[in-house]
């Protein structure tokens, strides 16, 4: 089968679509496929056998990323471009275009490439821009996946906002409707858990047999003990912590009110421009028990999760959970809420503890509870670890999304 992957920005570190959109293609490489990928920067992390076309962007956010290096090897009139135009400017009033501007290029590099591919089937990864509609209506089969809706996004960044500005600057960061459109309008959906399809089938009021249900997959081979001795009072947190839905704000909170424990040092594995995290922590007094790394290798991520003594996702919103199911794999003692889909992947005082979202005294307490018990600590990251292993395999998400790939084509 040839299938061609969309993807607006897709490094490891720009969420979960990078790393979702590098497990899924090696295994469907691996599957015997030919596999094309058109994205935009910062560009994704492939294997060897996988055709990568890369795309620009013109977004204010990119450059604020990537400084003077942004300019180099552009013709000046190409920011005159409608496109590019459009893109800079409304990303400049606080909008993120990006995917839409990207869904459009991706139509016209598809449409240069049909001179000499014919693809089956063009999957976008967490994107439904409006080109997505002008790539099925030229005769292709389109699926996306997508962990949930962006309304989710706006939602939970308003309700933590501190201000009126704030809460209208995030208002109008999100695109209105753009995916809901595009939602109805392809061929299927594909979303990482039942929550997940709740989720989405009722924000975008799709019919639920619209949503396909595939869980994502952990490489156990990676993420997986090392011998390594956990260190005291180390709790790590990964993930994009100035994203609202991944809750953060309250993890910090939870260490302040742990102030009886000052042994306790949180661990932040994210970009060394995090703000929500340092900003809160010397507003608390505790920047002191508190590291960000800063990027750092999958090798790196990995020993991470092998000293920390627990991980905790303290997430208001997950479609999946891809980090603390990482951390399982690596056989971490994991804390996680009862928020989106944690309840499917986790059992709650087997595998891992899940306690209510968005309120820094569960998370205060669930961390005082693993703890203060050596037994539980060793049964939950004996549990987590089994579970990851039994259920949660790339090799099975590329299978069943196959299926779905020919299914979709049998109704074209």
């Amino acid at each position: 089968m040839k299938i061609c992957f969309l993807l607006h920005q897709g490094s490891m570190y720009s969420g979960g679509q990078g790393i979702y959109l590098h497990h899924i293609t090696r295994e469907l490489v691996a599957l015997g496929n030919d596999v094309h990928v058109i994205a935009g920067p910062p560009y994704p992390e492939v294997v060897e056998g996988i055709t990568m076309h890369k795309l620009p962007n013109y977004s204010v956010y990119r450059l604020l990323e990537t400084g003077r290096f942004f300019f180099s090897g552009r013709d000046p009139l190409s920011f005159f471009h409608p496109l590019n135009f459009y893109e800079m400017a409304t990303s400049r009033a606080g909008m993120f275009s990006v995917m839409a501007a990207f869904s459009f290029r991706a139509y016209r590099k598809l449409r240069e490439l049909a001179a000499s591919h014919r693809f089956d089937v063009v999957h976008d990864v967490q994107g439904l821009g409006y080109g997505a509609l002008l790539i099925k209506a030229n005769g292709l089969p389109v699926v996306a996946n997508i962990h949930h809706p962006l309304q989710v996004d706006r939602q939970n960044m308003v309700r933590q906002a501190e201000t009126l500005s704030d809460k209208i600057k995030w208002l109008r960061f999100y695109p209105f409707f753009m995916q809901e459109i595009v939602a109805r309008r392809i061929d299927r959906i594909i979303t990482g858990s039942n929550d997940s399809a709740r989720s989405v089938a009722e924000e975008f009021r799709l019919p639920s047999d619209h949503v396909a249900i595939i869980y994502d997959g952990v490489d156990t081979e990676t993420f997986r003990p090392n011998g390594a001795a956990r260190e005291p009072g180390s709790i790590l947190y990964v993930g994009n912590s100035d994203d609202r839905n991944k809750g953060a704000r309250y993890l910090v909170e939870a260490l302040a009110l742990l102030r009886h424990r000052p042994e306790l040092k949180l661990t932040v594995v994210d970009r060394p421009i995090a703000r929500v995290v340092p900003e809160l922590s010397e507003e608390l007094g505790i920047q002191d028990r508190v590291t960000i790394t800063g990027r750092i290798s999958r090798e790196e991520l990995v020993e991470q999760y092998n000293r920390a003594q627990i991980f905790v996702s303290p997430s208001l919103y997950e479609g999946f959970g891809l980090p603390a199911a990482e951390a399982m794999a690596c056989g971490a003692p994991v804390l996680a809420t009862t928020a989106g889909a944690f309840p499917e992947v986790i059992e709650d005082g087997v595998s891992g503890v899940l306690v209510a979202p968005g309120d820094a005294g569960a998370l205060a307490a669930g961390i005082e509870r693993i703890l203060g018990d050596a037994e539980l600590q060793r049964r939950l990251g004996k549990e987590g670890r089994q579970r990851i292993v039994d259920h949660f395999s790339w090799r099975e998400t590329a299978v069943r999304t196959m299926a779905l790939y020919e299914e979709v084509r049998s109704r074209a």
